[in-house]
C-alpha cells in the first residue's frame, strides 16, 4: 500500500480536513487491516513518583506555584481488537472517563478515529493498532518518507543551581544536546545559567522557560541581557503572558535569543509580524497537531511539541510524529524525571538524536512488571 505524499496531504486538509486523509489510507488498506473493530479495552490507573534524585526539589518547585502533587498518574490502556492486535498508549484522562469513552468505541472500526482530538490519549492505542494492521511504523501514517531520527530535550523543574547543573551534566553524558529549563522567582536565572554552563560542553544548548513569570518586557530584556552572554542558552519561552501582543512587538529584535510561546488562540498576528521563532504546543494531539504541523512547515516557523509529556509510550508516539513532519523540531517530555516510562525498551539518545522504532505500530514493547508495581488497586 501507500501513503499520501505532502501536496496530497496539504491538498486533503485544504479540502475537506484530515478525514480525507484517513479516508486514503483505509481505502489502500487489505481488506483484513480495514476490517477490524474494536473488541474491548483495559484500563490500568498507575502512580508513579519522580525519581529520588529530583523528587524533593521537583516537589518543592510545584508547591512553590501552588500544585501539590507528588506523583504523575498515567492512566494505561490496553485497546483490543477482534483481530487480536493489541493497542497501548496512557488515555491522559481519568480512569472513569476513559472507561466511557474507551466502551463507546467497542465495536467501532480503529479507522474512524484515526486522527480524532476528542479521544485525546486513546489515539495512541488506536495508530498502534493501525499501524500494526498495516505493517507500517506509526509515523509512516502521517508521512511517506519520515525523518529515522528526531531531536528530544531534556526538561528540569525550578531548581537551585547546583541541581541544574547536575541535571544538565546527566543529561549531556546520556545523549542530550538540548536542555529546557523552568525560571521562577525563587531561585536566580542568571545563577541558574551559569552553574549549567560551567558543568556541559559548549555543544550544549539550553532554553529557560518563564511561563511569563518574568511579566514584562523590561526584565525580560534585562535577564535576556546577561543570559545571551552564557555561549549554551540560546530560546526564552512564554518570558511575558501570550496575549500581551504589543509586549511581543516590543521584544522583536531586541532579545538576542530565539523566541517561543505556546500557541496564541490567534496566532497569525504572531506569524505575520515575526514574533517568534518557534511554537510550543500540547494538546490536542490528532488533526489539530497535524494541521499545526504543516502550518509550521509552510511558515517556517517550527513547532516544539509536548503533548506526551508522562508516559514512556506517548513519548515515542509524540516521537513517530515528529518524525512525520518537518516543521517539527523539539519533542519534550518529563519521563527521565520519574522512577520508570513503563516501557521495556530504552529511550536512548545518541549524539542528540532519537532514533524513532521501525516496527510496526509504535514498535515497543510495554514493561509489564514496572505496570503491575505502580499499578494502582
Amino acid at each position: 500500500m501507500t501513503t499520501p505524499n505532502r501536496r496530497e496531504l496539504l491538498q486533503s486538509l485544504g479540502t475537506g480536513g484530515v478525514a480525507a486523509s484517513a479516508a486514503g489510507l483505509l481505502a489502500a488498506a487489505p481488506r483484513d487491516a480495514a476490517s477490524i473493530r474494536i473488541s474491548g479495552c483495559e484500563v490500568v490507573p498507575l502512580r508513579v513518583p519522580m525519581d529520588i534524585r529530583v523528587r524533593e526539589a521537583w516537589q518543592r518547585s510545584w508547591f512553590l506555584q501552588n500544585r501539590f502533587q507528588t506523583h504523575h498518574e498515567p492512566v494505561l490502556v490496553k485497546l483490543k481488537t477482534d483481530s487480536g492486535l493489541v493497542g497501548i498508549g496512557d488515555s491522559m484522562m481519568s480512569p472513569a472517563r476513559t472507561k466511557a469513552l474507551a466502551g463507546k468505541m467497542v465495536g467501532r472500526s480503529p479507522w474512524e478515529y484515526l486522527f480524532d482530538d476528542s479521544i485525546r490519549g486513546l489515539l495512541v492505542p488506536v495508530c498502534d493498532i493501525v499501524g500494526q494492521a498495516l505493517e507500517l511504523p506509526v509515523s509512516r501514517l502521517f508521512a511517506r518518507h519520515p525523518k529515522k531520527r528526531i531531536i528530544q530535550t531534556w526538561w528540569s523543574q525550578c531548581f537551585k543551581p547546583e541541581l541544574m547543573a547536575s541535571e544538565a551534566k546527566l543529561a549531556e553524558s546520556l545523549g542530550y544536546r538540548v536542555h529546557k529549563v523552568k525560571a521562577r522567582p525563587w531561585e536566580d536565572p542568571i545563577e541558574q545559567a551559569e552553574a549549567i554552563c560551567e558543568a556541559v560542553s559548549k555543544d550544549f544548548r539550553v532554553w529557560v522557560d518563564a511561563n511569563a513569570w518574568w511579566g514584562s518586557v523590561g526584565r525580560t530584556l534585562y535577564i535576556t541581557e546577561r543570559l545571551k552572554k552564557l555561549g549554551n542558552y540560546f530560546a526564552i519561552e512564554s518570558p511575558i503572558r501570550r496575549e500581551l501582543l504589543e509586549g511581543y512587538r516590543q521584544l522583536k529584535g531586541k532579545v538576542g535569543l530565539d523566541v517561543t510561546e505556546h500557541m496564541p488562540p490567534d496566532p497569525m498576528p504572531y506569524i505575520r509580524e515575526g514574533l517568534l521563532d518557534a511554537i510550543v504546543v500540547g494538546f490536542p494531539m490528532g488533526r489539530t497537531l497535524v494541521q499545526r504541523a504543516l502550518m509550521a512547515e509552510v511558515t517556517g516557523i517550527p513547532l516544539w511539541v509536548e503533548h506526551s509529556t508522562r508516559c514512556g509510550v506517548n513519548q515515542v508516539f509524540q516521537a513517530h510524529q515528529a518524525a512525520a513532519f518537518p516543521g517539527i523540531e523539539y519533542t519534550i517530555s518529563v519521563t527521565h524525571m520519574l522512577e520508570d516510562d513503563f516501557v521495556a525498551e530504552p529511550f536512548e539518545m545518541r549524539e542528540g538524536f532519537y532514533e524513532v522504532p521501525a516496527k510496526p505500530g509504535l514498535g515497543i514493547t510495554l514493561d509489564e512488571d514496572a505496570v503491575d508495581k505502580y499499578r494502582v488497586l
